[in-house]
């Protein structure tokens, strides 16, 4: 007999503390037949193999001698409503939990692509095709009220959070065969029938939560008690929506982990949250915030004249990790009729100017970005279409336009004046070809007027989409701006209340499965697909990108996927810089070797960091 959950059935089976033990004596005889040439492996890449060997001490970019102590003052921009980041109702909740007090299967290494060590699963067993995939449980574990982690909570949490988890979690944990507890520390997860490569990488990072601990019933509710979990904290102190006080668990279990070593090094961790970016850069002129990552170039070069960083107290710090920069831009809510036309949006596209903005709100800080992938060896831009992606998009018919297939597109280039007309005369040429004519009252198809709204939460974004509304004023489109609270901001994107909104996707260190969450058809109505454009095409190469099995074959699925969104003109792409903008307490130290691939928004809680006391 075996303790197994049949997801394609949707069946829950509660298992007996009975099973479990028969298992650990060896009473149950698992018929489970996980491959039989795999061994375990302390790591796991999403194509080649890891970098670091089974031996290794620690993460390259952690200092194992780091001291320990302090108190880390933060300040983040917007609010929570709970403290449950898993469940399908409330997505505003504190990033960095999941790290910090919830922990995963395995961890990934910043310092490489997509590359996950043991963290709760000591070691991962799986075959060459990624569809049998065992992990073994550390079996030092446990929680933080010294509860042991076994398999059993491995698997309550798949069960939970596959039908009461958050729509990503539910969508890959839905693709997912069967689990089965095999004994207390290990278990096994069958993916016979998905062609997903990074599926089992998904897996690694699942969150591991306490079966007898966790409330089912109202899992769903918000909640702000500090959670049973097995990190190297405990949540102190809860202010809901406004202050999260994080303290050094001194019986946590893995401080002594290579994953582990020199990282976490502070004693006390407090994070008070500001409802707009001026009232959180104010905090920190006053002293109370001990670090900050700037955002706004205006801001990076004009606006950090201050006695505290004159007197030394403050360190102003650029750093330059080679990283995909991700795409920021104004997103076209394609749900809205008047967006639906490609010429029209690629025209709205070509009146944004760069140059005059770049120039006279940012010092010339910024590089316009010019692919979803930028800076990295998955944009396209630069690169005509090998025959690999000639072949992966010829499954669909004009979907990528030619200057874009030859790697040549670039966002239109105005001259500074912020009066070209050229490109005033190409995007008004485009808006009669999608049926619009001037009429007193702006351009107008079929009675209706090209007008929206473009939604911001910020005075610096104000200010921007203000020009950009001036610019197309010229052409006789209305653009109007609004500007509300970052909370507000928040809750009207999650329901798609917008014409035109300020979206900014973070790249991973290689694109994968939030690419679907993005764009897929099947995420049509998720939160995370801001534009509904539910193109066939970009869903089949989505699946293509997570088929990869050589990193060959993920820059070729990387790069048409790419190209067909570039085509697609979705975004109006904003700018970015080449380099992170941190301002810091003096004391704050960092080890040498920087990440390659930090987790964005750069490091949330400066986990290799440390205070140096004598300062």
């Amino acid at each position: 007999m075996n303790v197994v959950f049949e997801a394609a059935r949707g069946q829950w089976r509660r298992f007996s503390i009975a099973a479990i033990a028969a298992f650990v004596i060896g009473l149950v005889e698992p018929t489970r037949n996980v491959s039989q040439a795999a061994e375990p492996r302390h790591g796991l890449a999403i194509v080649g193999a890891p970098a670091l060997p089974e031996t290794f001490d620690h993460l390259p970019y952690a200092n194992p001698d780091a001291p320990k102590g302090g108190r880390l003052r933060l300040g983040m921009l917007g609010a929570f409503e709970s403290l449950n980041r898993f469940n399908v109702n409330y997505v505003r909740s504190p990033l960095f939990l999941l790290g910090a007090v919830y922990e995963t299967l395995m961890t990934r290494s910043e310092d490489e692509r997509k590359t996950y060590y043991g963290l709760v699963a000591r070691s991962i067993e799986m075959d060459d095709a990624r569809r049998r995939v065992t992990f073994h449980l550390d079996p030092r574990a446990h929680f933080s009220d010294g509860v042991p982690i076994t398999s059993a909570d491995v698997l309550f949490t798949f069960e939970l959070l596959r039908t009461k988890g958050a729509l990503r979690l539910r969508e890959t944990l839905g693709r997912v065969g069967a689990a089965e507890i095999v004994d207390a520390h290990t278990i096994f997860f069958d993916l016979t029938g998905t062609d997903d490569r990074e599926l089992p990488l998904q897996l690694a990072v699942l969150p591991v939560l306490p079966e007898h601990a966790t409330d089912v019933e109202h899992f769903t509710d918000a909640s702000f008690a500090p959670p049973v979990a097995s990190g190297p904290y405990l949540v102190a102190d809860v202010r809901p929506g406004q202050r999260l006080v994080l303290r050094r668990d001194p019986n946590y279990w893995g401080k002594d982990l290579p994953v582990r070593r020199g990282l976490f090094n502070f004693d006390e961790i407090d994070v008070d949250y500001y409802r707009d970016a001026g009232a959180l850069f104010e905090a920190f002129k006053g002293g109370l915030v001990d670090f900050r990552e700037e955002t706004s170039a205006g801001r990076w070069a004009n606006h950090y004249d201050l006695r505290i960083v004159d007197d030394g107290r403050v360190v102003k710090e650029a750093i330059t990790p080679p990283r995909p920069v991700g795409i920021e831009g104004f997103l076209f809510n394609l749900r809205k009729e008047a967006f639906r036309d490609v010429r029209v949006r690629e025209a709205i596209g070509m009146m944004f100017d760069f140059e005059w903005i770049n120039a006279n709100y940012y010092s010339g800080l910024y590089k316009r970005t010019i692919s979803y992938f930028d800076e990295s060896e998955f944009a396209s831009s630069g690169h005509a279409a090998s025959a690999a992606e000639m072949r992966l998009l010829s499954r669909f018919s004009n979907v990528v336009r030619a200057d874009v297939m030859a790697g040549e597109w670039r966002p239109p280039i105005h001259d500074g004046t912020a009066r070209d007309r050229e490109l005033s005369r190409r995007a008004q040429a485009l808006l009669q070809s999608a049926g619009y004519a001037r009429a007193d009252t702006g351009l107008v198809r079929d009675g209706a007027p090209l007008q929206f709204e473009i939604l911001v939460s910020s005075r610096d974004e104000e200010r921007v989409a203000l020009g950009f509304s001036a610019s197309l004023a010229k052409i006789g489109v209305d653009a109007r701006v609004r500007l509300v609270d970052y909370v507000q901001f928040v809750r009207r994107r999650q329901h798609f209340d917008y014409d035109m909104v300020v979206a900014r996707w973070l790249s991973a260190a290689a694109p994968g499965s939030e690419q679907r969450v993005h764009w897929s058809e099947i995420a049509m109505d998720a939160a995370g697909d801001l534009a509904g454009a539910a193109s066939p095409a970009v869903s089949a190469i989505i699946d293509s990108l997570l088929a990869a099995e050589s990193r060959d074959e993920l820059i070729t699925a990387a790069r048409a996927l790419d190209r067909v969104l570039l085509s697609g003109f979705y975004f109006v792409p904003l700018y970015h810089a080449s380099e992170i903008w941190t301002a810091h307490d003096a004391r704050l130290i960092h080890p040498e070797k920087t990440p390659r691939y930090p987790i964005l928004p750069y490091n949330l809680l400066l986990d290799d960091w440390w205070f140096d006391q004598r300062k």
